[in-house]
């Protein structure tokens, strides 16, 4: 533990860049200095994302080393404001804006919401992701895994014991998200974890099964710590206007501020409720696996039928030339979501190739299959499972996330806009239904249309609980009511907007403006206009805002612009 703090204390020091950087080199090597020290200085998350170099660590959470780390980040985007880059090229000048709004982001998440201090699910995340992240692919034999999990398993007291003095103001809802999801996770540590003690010996599955243990019982412990003193907890409470709008316009290059971002909700909100009413059938919209022909008969033929469903969306896309699959693309499998992050993906969730992967294949994580189940994801995916599919897999996240894995330039690849990959993934589902790859008036239209209602009514929530309007049971009753959600996906929908601010606007922010660059592009094409040419291009860029796409795209910085001056 020791020596794990101090290498951690010393990459910030290592990799402090040097003063007066002027030139768009100086830019690159900051940026690949920084890449280097948040990647070391947070190995949970990169193992996450396919590089296995500290696989046997968790993070630093020492109070000390965590505002080291907020300095850092604070000092370095002072002086990637400071360079000059208003008279370099283009393409050095869209590196600077990316490089800028990532060490925004780093700084408005850690410095200034301050989540170690808040936020109790930090380190059950950090508990649970440590595992996890070894488990979730076969990237090395059992025994490898299996070791380092041991390692990062006995950190997990501390880390727990670190946690209890840092958080100096717990937030009630993120304790109650906490604890449900300590209790609730035992499979992950006791079942999921202990495949891979198969090729272990005696003594080393003795010393797995030991930290397995202390760390399952540290983790109860904190849940019931935090369950102790949720009466004196205080309440959630909003960032507030001026953050939000900071947010919009220095992280996510967003031209709007929350106002305009609320008015786009509430016009895609009525565009798709009214739009359901026009079904000949508009109980079509809600999801019900009693019109199924088949209705699974356990989680396994559930995952399975999930899965082969996705070859018919692929020959769907390569018949009518809709988006290219280039032939690096692995496969895309199907799992059940561990119980530990039930409590804010009701939906479950998707993960793509990390950045630094190996392994091309891709999973989306399921909740529990129950054939009565209320959960609106489950009923829609016993009915048809495409739309979600086609979000999570091909031509959605999967597609688009493999691709911009093998950009050249690493800003660009670094780059995650969560606009951008939740747009694209929400325009497909509509994209499939126009070009046909479902009858007209069936079922399956109506689950496209409701999806879309309420990845608008996510806006309303995400942008009203985050400024203040609106208290956490009246997003909960406004997801209900107006997105035509159940309650218990409202409540784990409305908790993850609580808790990921601006992550619900993304779906429908992206999806209206890719609409706006595709006809755009549509105008600029004339008779040489091919949608597939349009996705391609399109998902060409990476993860990028898609102001800064629009940018390379029509070679207009106006959108970029209008963000920086708001």
């Amino acid at each position: 533990m020791a020596r794990l703090f101090a290498f951690a204390g010393l990459a910030v020091i290592a990799l402090v860049p040097p003063a007066g950087a002027q030139t768009p080199a100086d830019l690159r090597a900051l940026a690949r200095s920084y890449y280097a020290w948040r990647d070391s200085a947070n190995p949970v998350a990169t193992s996450d994302a396919g590089e296995h170099r500290w696989d046997d660590r968790i993070g630093d959470f020492r109070m000390p080393s965590v505002i080291a780390r907020r300095r850092h980040v604070t000092e370095l985007l002072a002086r990637v404001k400071a360079m000059p880059a208003s008279g370099w090229k283009k393409d050095d000048q869209v590196d600077w804006t990316l490089f800028r709004a990532q060490l925004e982001g780093a700084d408005f998440f850690g410095r200034s919401l301050q989540p170690e201090e808040s936020d109790p699910q930090v380190y059950v995340n950090e508990a649970a992701n440590a595992v996890f992240t070894l488990l979730k692919k076969d990237y090395a034999p059992h025994r490898s895994r299996a070791l380092a999990a041991t390692a990062r398993l006995t950190q997990v007291l501390a880390l727990l014991s670190l946690a209890r003095t840092n958080l100096t103001q717990p937030v009630r809802l993120f304790a109650k998200l906490a604890i449900d999801a300590a209790r609730g996770g035992d499979d992950l540590f006791m079942t999921s974890l202990m495949t891979l003690a198969d090729s272990l010996s005696e003594s080393d599955r003795a010393r797995l099964v030991t930290a397995r243990d202390a760390a399952l019982r540290a983790i109860h412990d904190y849940a019931d710590w935090l369950d102790q003193r949720l009466a004196v907890m205080p309440e959630w409470k909003p960032m507030g206007v001026a953050r939000y709008n900071d947010l919009l316009h220095r992280v996510l290059l967003l031209p709007y501020d929350a106002s305009d971002i609320a008015m786009l909700g509430e016009v895609e909100l009525a565009r798709y409720r009214g739009l359901e009413a026009m079904l000949k059938d508009p109980s079509f919209a809600s999801p019900d696996p009693a019109r199924s022909q088949h209705i699974p008969a356990n989680q396994v033929e559930f995952l399975s039928a999930y899965e082969s469903r996705l070859d018919e969306i692929v020959q769907f896309l390569r018949t009518n030339a809709l988006v290219t699959i280039p032939p690096y693309i692995g496969k895309f499998l199907i799992r059940q979501l561990p119980e530990a992050f039930k409590p804010t993906s009701p939906g479950g969730f998707m993960n793509a190739p990390g950045i630094y992967d190996r392994d091309p294949s891709g999973f989306y994580f399921i909740p529990t299959y129950t054939p009565k189940s209320g959960n609106f994801y489950i009923r829609a995916a016993i009915e048809d499972p495409r739309p979600i599919l086609g979000h999570e897999g091909i031509p959605g996240h999967f597609l688009q996330l493999s691709v911009a894995k093998y950009l050249a330039d690493e800003i660009r690849r670094q780059h995650s806009d969560n606009t951008f990959v939740e747009g694209w993934a929400l325009y497909g589902e509509e994209m499939m239904m126009r070009e046909g790859l479902y009858p007209e008036q069936s079922p399956s239209q109506g689950q496209v249309l409701r999806l879309s209602r309420y990845r608008a009514a996510r806006i309303g929530v995400d942008v009203n609980l985050q400024t203040g309007r609106w208290t956490f049971d009246q997003a909960v009753r406004y997801f209900m009511e107006a997105g035509g959600l159940d309650r218990e996906a409202a409540e784990g929908e409305a908790a993850g907007a609580a808790a990921s601010p601006s992550q619900k606007i993304g779906y429908m922010v992206g999806k209206w403006q890719i609409m706006r660059l595709l006809g755009r592009y549509r105008d600029q094409q004339g008779s040489a206009f091919r949608l597939g040419a349009f996705h391609d291009k399109l998902i060409s860029y990476g993860s990028l805002p898609l102001s800064v796409i629009e940018w390379l795209m029509f070679d207009d910085a106006t959108a970029v612009k209008a963000a920086s001056v708001r």
